[in-house]
């Protein structure tokens, strides 16, 4: 995979300007998987003192959607990305660094494959977990993507 943290970092700080003042940040990506942490802070913080569902939404979505950007630039073809569907479960608060795990790389890889062999349309669900420091799952993010090559 051809994409660094620091290149996805830059990246949100032009085109995702929301997610980058809100403090989300990517800390690795590999073949496998994609880490991206979030703090809670004043400006991202809901009436309750927590983190607000839709910023951990922006870190969860980016820990797929970078998966999905890297297999996409690898292929060398032009397929189009989107989130057609997603659901999310919070099962704690959120506050202090929230960490999110997406473990789908090489699903999404697999669907890429497929896609360019077929000239079809796919979808694939990815899920992001994340964590505070103690480990605690706080929220689970799943994003269907669909895939269509141009």
């Amino acid at each position: 995979m051809t994409l660094t943290p620091r290149k996805l970092n830059i990246f949100s700080l032009f085109k995702l300007p929301s997610a980058w003042l809100c403090g989300v940040r990517v800390k690795s990506i590999n073949d496998s998987e994609c880490v991206v942490t979030v703090k809670h802070r004043w400006i991202n913080q809901n009436p309750f003192n927590s983190m607000f569902w839709a910023v951990q939404g922006m870190a969860a979505e980016l820990t797929t959607g970078a998966l999905v950007v890297g297999y996409i630039r690898d292929s060398g073809k032009k397929i189009s990305m989107l989130v057609a569907n997603n659901n999310a479960t919070f099962t704690k608060k959120a506050t202090g660094r929230i960490q999110f795990v997406c473990k789908d790389g090489l699903t999404v890889k697999a669907a890429i494959q497929k896609a360019i062999a077929t000239g079809e349309g796919q979808t694939v669900w990815m899920k992001s977990i994340g964590t505070n420091k103690e480990g605690v799952e706080v929220s689970t993010f799943n994003f269907e993507w669909t895939l269509k090559v141009k």
